[in-house]
């Protein structure tokens, strides 16, 4: 008692501050806190949307002054598992709710983001995902998981084996930071996904910067090689879309595309002065 006494003594200002954001923290979650968004995703060779990043966007708060804050507070929390499985159903049925308005965008590939370390959890009941799905009329075939490469996937035998079980249902799966995690190489190799999503760090002022130029060539020729999509995301400029065109990336997500919105909206290529490469093995859309 003694030794816990001295040490919230000595650390009397962080536990009043951690104190506050867990109190912050359970105020943000609830549907009225949280502002959905759809991001379209195109592709850049026929100009057409082919699908969403759904975005979950917490009110800006004095302890989580933006959305990496938040998201940041809950990967290093132990409410991972919990407001994983809150957004997962709070995505679903918001997209839903969008289709009733128009069937347009009823077939469209629907990107979902989700922590590595939620799949490996022992409380996580395998099915609830389908179970949603089924709930919402939407078919597995329609989503993409979408996991961020900044986190470390520590077991890679067995994630390798779920994710598979995944696949076996019908998901498919997305590689988010590509290009700047430290286990990049060694989590492509083992996921196998489908898509690859090139981080917005590496696409930002690329028809200016030869590291990056290099960097994504590496990762759209490993793509060729395993015969997966890679996605462009953070295109914000008219010269960074026309150097990614140049390097035969086909498809693509950002403000210059289409901005994030609470309404599903098609997205649109601008036009650029350069011809897409289009190698007759380039890999397209499944």
């Amino acid at each position: 008692m003694f030794k816990y006494l001295r040490y919230l003594h000595s650390n009397h200002n962080f536990v009043i501050q951690e104190f506050k954001k867990s109190e912050e923290f359970k105020g943000l979650i609830s549907k009225q806190k949280i502002t959905t968004v759809f991001q379209p995703i195109l592709s850049l060779v026929e100009n057409e949307t082919i699908g969403y990043e759904i975005l979950n966007r917490p009110e800006i708060t004095s302890l989580f002054p933006s959305t990496e804050k938040f998201y940041d507070y809950v990967g290093q929390s132990d409410n991972v598992f919990m407001v994983e499985a809150f957004l997962r159903n709070l995505s679903l049925e918001r997209y839903s709710e969008q289709l009733e308005h128009s069937q347009e965008y009823k077939n469209r590939l629907v990107f979902l983001n989700i922590q590595p370390q939620v799949l490996t959890d022992s409380a996580y009941r395998s099915g609830k995902t389908l179970e949603l799905l089924d709930k919402f009329n939407l078919s597995p075939s329609q989503v993409v998981l979408e996991m961020t490469e900044k986190e470390a996937v520590i077991d890679y035998n067995r994630f390798e084996k779920i994710i598979e079980n995944y696949r076996l249902q019908g998901f498919r799966v997305a590689v988010d930071d590509a290009g700047t995690g430290y286990n990049s190489l060694k989590t492509l190799a083992y996921l196998k996904p489908e898509f690859i999503k090139i981080d917005k760090s590496l696409i930002r002022n690329i028809n200016i910067q030869p590291a990056q130029q290099q960097l994504v060539e590496l990762l759209v020729e490993f793509a060729l090689q395993s015969k997966t999509d890679v996605i462009a995301e953070g295109i914000e400029t008219l010269s960074e879309l026309e150097f990614i065109q140049k390097l035969g990336v086909h498809f693509g997500q950002g403000y210059a595309l289409g901005k994030p919105n609470p309404l599903l909206k098609n997205g649109i290529v601008p036009l650029t002065q350069s011809p897409i490469v289009t190698p007759a093995n380039l890999y397209r859309a499944k």
